[in-house]
This record gives structure tokens, sequence and C-alpha cells, in this order.
């Protein structure tokens, strides 16, 4: 017989397999992490999510039409250590998706035995601006296992579920105020330029930075459920003004000393008016060899370290392109995880927003990520990131495109590792940048756009480094950009 919980509320579980499914009207990713004693993983290898789908006996089953997402769990085959397991959930941020659970149907878990009986249900309600949530869990009570229905909401996405448990996913939090005595998240290493935090609104509640869970109950009544720690959303900021574009000083040239007067020449020829490939800026980092490189000739093709500004004489500027990027392993039958990402920054060169596989869309949906791919394989890019360039906040002036390799596997083992910029509206190719040399680390810068007054410019910038998320490049690609 099923039983229905409220949140807070238990019940034994009576089987040792079980599966939780998850069912939501919204698109959704399924998450599970196994937590020692401490209320912390062990490891990052007890993070089980899209980008690594199974740990000691706990297995992702991915959603398909007419069934939807689940975790497998056998709890004979949990490690001794693990004391509980958490089933969580996160909105895939995808385009058209709604940007917090409030927006959408409550999502509703199920806790079925391996014949498909239900066993236990749990639907979370009163949800608003959550991004997040931690479901429910099976934890162990004297040699036995039970379930949870917890209910607690995040609105800093996946990644704040990860890092409240232990996982170290290289993020770098603006830290809140929290409860006095309260043990805080590990600083941000320090950076240029640092910036005040903004004040937190009247209107939004305060911060809670939870970074242990409370204490497994002994006894049987439903514990309190603390106070889901949604963060507030960081008010806009004043538009700073962008520095002025520097350019190239008029040669001047001597003037000649008198001389007899030729002939009269004949009638010079009409100058042709100015163009905007003529006019137009030197972009940065690009060389003038009869006016920049723009997109008046069509596809371009980059090398390293090549500029290309993306404007085309009497055309209407770019407003929403794709930069797609791909690779392939370099043996074949093997596979490659890597994860592609964009980190916006303003004029100061502090960080606005990162968009990766735990946050798929910033600034309101001005920059989606397609969603991750685990093998690089198939043709074409393997995984993309859309950006609407008239939707981008002023204060957004620089992007850098960046892939690392999430299990750590070297680029040395990655062929063909290429980006693209591509018109998302009419899905023209513009710009072109493979990649041929590879060195033995796990992380490549591979791009970057700058904003030129009106107008953008793209970088190819193939710059190495280490780190097996996009955090650990924000300080490369800020100096990318010239910061």
């Amino acid at each position: 017989m099923s039983v229905t919980l409220a949140k807070g509320g238990n019940c034994p579980l009576a089987v040792a397999a079980v599966l939780v499914e998850v069912s939501s009207q919204a698109s959704v990713d399924v998450s599970a992490l196994l937590l020692a004693g401490s209320g912390k993983v062990r490891s990052d290898a007890d993070f089980v999510f899209y980008n690594q789908p199974t740990g000691p006996g706990v297995r992702l089953r991915s959603g398909e039409p007419g069934r939807p997402a689940a975790v497998q769990v056998d709890t004979a085959a949990v490690p001794a250590d693990v004391q509980t397991i958490v089933v969580a959930l996160s909105l895939d941020g995808g385009p058209g998706a709604p940007a917090t659970f409030g927006g959408t149907v409550p999502p509703t878990v199920t806790v079925r035995d391996t014949s498909g009986e239900a066993l236990v249900t749990f639907t979370p309600n009163g949800l608003g601006r959550e991004t997040a949530l931690v479901l429910l869990e099976l934890y162990r009570r004297g040699g036995a296992w039970k379930v949870r229905a917890v209910g607690q909401g995040y609105a800093n996405g996946l990644a704040g579920i990860a890092t409240d448990f232990g996982v170290a996913v290289d993020d770098e939090p603006t830290p809140a105020p929290g409860p006095a005595g309260a043990p805080t998240r590990p600083q941000p290493q320090p950076r240029p330029q640092p910036q005040a935090p903004s004040p937190t609104p009247a209107a939004t509640p305060p911060a809670t930075q939870a970074t242990t869970r409370p204490p497994t109950p002994t006894s049987e009544a439903p514990p309190a459920t603390p106070t889901a720690p949604l963060l507030p959303h960081e008010p806009p900021r004043p538009a700073p003004i962008p520095p002025p574009i520097p350019r190239r000083p008029a040669t001047v040239q001597p003037t000649p000393a008198p001389a007899p007067a030729p002939p009269p020449p004949p009638p010079p020829a009409p100058t042709p008016a100015p163009t905007a490939a003529s006019t137009a800026p030197l972009p940065v980092g690009g060389t003038r060899t009869g006016g920049p490189i723009n997109l008046d000739k069509g596809r371009v093709s980059l090398r390293k370290d090549q500029t290309v500004s993306l404007v085309k004489t009497d055309a209407p500027p770019l407003t929403r392109i794709r930069m797609g990027l791909g690779w392939d392993p370099a043996k074949a039958g093997s596979s490659i995880d890597l994860d592609a990402s964009c980190i916006a920054f303003d004029a100061q060169g502090k960080k606005v927003v990162t968009v990766w596989f735990m946050k798929l869309s910033g600034l309101d949906g001005a920059i989606a990520h397609s969603g991750d791919n685990l093998t690089g394989e198939g043709e074409g890019d393997d995984e993309s990131i859309v950006v609407r360039l008239d939707a981008l906040p002023a204060r957004v002036t620089g992007l850098v495109f960046t892939v690392n390799s999430f299990l750590g596997q070297k680029f040395t083992e990655v062929s063909h590792a290429f980006c693209r910029l591509v018109d998302d509206t009419t899905d023209a190719e513009l710009v072109r940048f493979d990649l041929s040399a590879t060195e033995p680390r796990t992380a490549v810068l591979m791009c970057k756009l700058v904003r030129e007054g009106p107008a953008w410019s793209m970088t190819a910038l193939g710059r190495f480094a280490d780190g097996r998320t996009v955090n650990k490049l924000v300080n490369p690609a800020r100096e990318a950009l010239g910061h």
C-alpha cells in the first residue's frame, strides 16, 4: 500500500532495491548524493548526476517519453559508511523552460519496488523562486533504511546543492550573511579590482548559506525542515561606461620643400566613398592589411590570436549568435567527456555570470546552453551556446568560451577540436577556428567576443589551462580580455 508523505514525514523502506521516479511537466535533471555520517559526500565520486551517472549502489535512469527520469538504488550495495542518499532535482534552464519551480506544476516523486508498485509518494507544494530541490532522502536507522520527504529549495541551482553537501565544483560564490555562529563557505580567491557586494533589497529575505545538514534525528518524530536557503538575486547594477576604443594615431607625412611647379597633372580620379570596412576601428589583436578582417567576404577561418569584426557592410548588426563547439576522441572506441561554457565579464573585468552544465541559462536567457554531451560522438557541434547579443546587459563587454574535461582527460586524447560562430537566425556559419595543436592539460580557452561600441569582434584564443570545471578558468579568461 502506497504512503503519501507530507514535508518532513518519514516511513520505513520495506525493500532493499527501489526506483525513485520523478514526474515533472518542466524539463528537469535528477541527481543523487551519497553522504557519510558527517552529512557530506566522501569524495566527488559520490555526486551522481548526468555527467557521472553511476555511483556505489546508485544509478541514474534517463527520462524518455512515457518513462520519467529516476534514480535506481540498491541499498544492499551501498557502502557501509554511507548513511544517507539524497535525491535532488534541478531545472535544466533550456530555452522556453520555466526560470523557477514557481513557474510550473510542482513535481512528484514516487518510490517504487522492482515490480513497479508504488511505495511512497511526495509532492512539494508552495514553491516559488527555487531552481533546484532536495526532494527526499533515503537514510539508515537502526540497521534498516527509511525514506524522508524533504522538499528543501535552492535558488542557486544544482551547483548550490552540490556545494552544500561538500562537492568541489570549483565555484567562486559571493558569500551572503548567515545566522550568527554559522559556518561559512570557503571564501573566493582574491581578484583584481574587487567589488563591494550589492545590498540586498529590503523585500528580499536574507540568504542562508547552509554548509552542513542538520543531524538526522534519533526520534521518529518528523524533523523540522529548515527554511529553504534561497539566495537573493543580485539587483541590476548601473551600466559602466565602456572605455573608448583605441585607434591608431594618424601618420603625419613631412611637408616637402618647395620645388618648381611641375606641369599641371591630369584631373584626379574621383575618390570612392569610405566603406564600413575601411573606417571600422582595428579589432583587438587583429592586423590591418587593407582594413580589418570582417564578414564582407563571407565565412572566415581564423588562426590562433586572429580577430574578426562581426560586421558586414550594409547589413544589420547580428542579434542572435550560436557558438558551437565540437571534438572527437583521438582513439577509436573511446569517449571524451568535455564541457563547453561561457563566462561573461564587465568592463572592469568582474565576472557577471557563468553559463555551464550546472547553470544552463544566464542573464534572463540572453545566454543559453544546449545541454551536456557526455561522449563527443556524432557529427557537427557536440555542445552549443546561444547568445542574444541584443539582450545582453550594457555592462557585459566581454564573453569567453571555454572547454573543460570534467573527468580529467587531457586534450592530447582529443582530436579535431573546433569552435564555430553561427548566425542563429539564418543558421549560416560565420567564423570557424580549428584547434590544431594540443597540450596535456584539462581545459582550453577557445575564443572571446569583445563589445566594440554597437558591434562585437571575435578572437581565436586556443590557450590551454588546468581545471575540471569552468570556474577554474575565470582568472585566465579575465586575463585573456586584458584585465
